[in-house]
C-alpha cells in the first residue's frame, strides 16, 4: 500500500509499504478521507523529530488524525465490528488508569498517545490504517451515521474540540461570542456557537478567509487589518464587551486583546496553543481580577464529543461543504500541505 512519510522539513515521501494485517484483536481500515490539521502543518514546517518513525526500521512519520474510512478486515476476537462498517477515528489514546482517566478526564491523560503524532503510532495519510486493540479499547472510534460521507466524517475530529470548548463556556442564546481567527477552526466556532443560539462576531486579518467565513453567516465581520478588534467589539455590544471571546489562533497578541474585549464576568477561551518555542503571553491581570473574568484553556475533548460531532454533521448543523474547500489524492500530499499553509481556503482533506 501507499503511505506518505514526512521525512524532512516540508518534505513528504510516498512509499510502498507492506499491507497491514488485522491481528486477532484488531482491524484494518481503508482510509477514505483524512484532514490536514494545524498541528500537521506545524510538524510539516519543522520536520519529524530526530529518530522518529511510524513503522519499525523506517525513518519518517505518517501523519494525519482526522480520519474517515471503511473496515476491510476484522480479527476473529474483535466483537462489534464487521467488514463494511464505516468508521470515524480521532487520534487520542488514553491509558485508562492514571489520575485523570479514573475521573473521566481522558483528554488530560498523563500517558496520552496520538495517532499520526506520537512516534510509533502511524496516522491516516495512507491507503490503509491498522486499528489495534489499544486503539479500539482506549482510543476514539465511532460509526459514521447513515447519510454522512467519509469526507464529511473527517470533520468530526476538529469539531469535537470546538463542541467541547463551547460546552465548557456554556454558550447559549443569551451570549455574544467573538471569535479571533477565521481559519477552519474559527469557522467551526461560528457554526457551533450559532447552533447553540449565540450571536457571533468573527475577526481575521486575511480578506480571503474573511470572505470564506461569511458562508457561515456570522452576525458581524471584523477586518483585523482595517479595524481595532477591541474597539469594534465594544461598539457592537453597546460598550459592554463580548460575553465570550474565543482565541482560535496561535497568537499571544490576540490573547491579550481578548481580555480587553470581553465583558466583566465574561469568559476568554484560549483555544489555539502558542508555539512551544515561545509559549509566554501577557494578560492584563487587573482587568481579569477587577472584572471577574474567567480565562480558560481548551484542549482536546471527551470521547463523547466525537460521537456528538458526527450527529451534528448528520443533522446538517454545520455547512460541511463550505468548510472543505480543497481535496487531494495521496500522491499530491505536498500540494495539499502547501495549499493549507497558504491559507487560500479552509479545510484541506486528503483522500487516499
Amino acid at each position: 500500500m501507499k503511505a506518505a512519510f514526512l521525512v524532512g522539513k516540508q518534505q513528504h515521501e510516498i512509499r510502498d509499504i507492506p499491507e497491514p494485517v488485522a491481528p486477532e484483536d484488531g482491524l484494518v481500515l481503508a482510509v477514505e478521507a483524512c484532514g490536514v490539521c494545524g498541528s500537521d502543518l506545524r510538524r510539516w514546517r519543522e520536520g519529524p523529530p530526530a529518530g522518529a518513525g511510524s513503522y519499525e526500521d523506517m525513518d519518517g512519520i505518517v501523519s494525519g488524525h482526522e480520519i474517515g474510512g471503511t473496515v476491510i478486515a476484522v480479527g476473529e476476537k474483535v466483537p462489534g465490528y464487521r467488514v463494511g462498517d464505516r468508521l470515524a477515528i480521532a487520534p487520542d489514546i488514553h491509558c485508562g488508569t492514571c489520575y485523570y482517566c479514573r475521573r473521566g478526564m481522558y483528554n488530560l491523560c498523563d500517558e496520552l498517545h496520538f495517532l499520526g503524532i506520537t512516534p510509533g503510532y502511524p496516522g491516516g495519510f495512507a491507503e490503509k490504517l491498522l486499528l489495534t486493540h489499544e486503539v479500539l479499547t482506549l482510543g476514539i472510534v465511532h460509526r459514521i451515521p447513515e447519510g454522512v460521507s467519509s469526507l464529511h466524517a473527517a470533520l468530526a475530529e476538529p469539531m469535537s474540540s470546538v463542541l467541547a470548548s463551547h460546552d465548557k463556556a456554556g454558550t447559549s442564546l443569551q451570549h455574544t461570542v467573538a471569535v479571533m481567527g477565521a481559519g477552519p477552526i474559527g469557522c467551526l466556532h461560528i457554526a457551533v456557537a450559532k447552533a447553540r443560539g449565540a450571536r457571533v462576531f468573527i475577526s481575521q486579518r486575511s480578506k480571503t478567509r474573511l470572505a470564506l467565513a461569511e458562508h457561515f453567516e456570522p452576525d458581524a465581520v471584523i477586518s483585523a487589518t482595517d479595524e481595532d478588534f477591541v474597539t469594534r467589539v465594544r461598539e457592537l455590544t453597546d460598550g459592554i464587551g463580548a460575553d465570550i471571546v474565543v482565541c482560535a489562533n496561535a497568537s499571544a497578541a490576540a490573547q491579550a486583546e481578548a481580555v480587553q474585549a470581553v465583558r466583566k464576568n465574561g469568559r476568554v477561551v484560549l483555544f489555539g496553543g502558542l508555539p512551544k518555542a515561545n509559549p509566554m503571553t501577557t494578560l492584563d491581570s487587573n482587568l481579569i481580577h477587577y472584572g471577574d473574568i474567567m480565562v480558560v484553556g481548551a484542549f482536546s475533548y471527551h470521547p463523547t464529543m466525537h460521537e456528538l460531532a458526527l450527529d451534528v454533521l448528520k443533522r446538517g448543523l454545520v455547512p460541511a461543504d463550505h468548510l472543505i474547500t480543497h481535496t487531494f489524492p495521496l500522491d499530491e500530499v505536498e500540494t495539499a500541505f502547501a495549499t493549507a499553509a497558504a491559507g487560500a481556503g479552509l479545510k484541506v482533506v486528503i483522500q487516499p
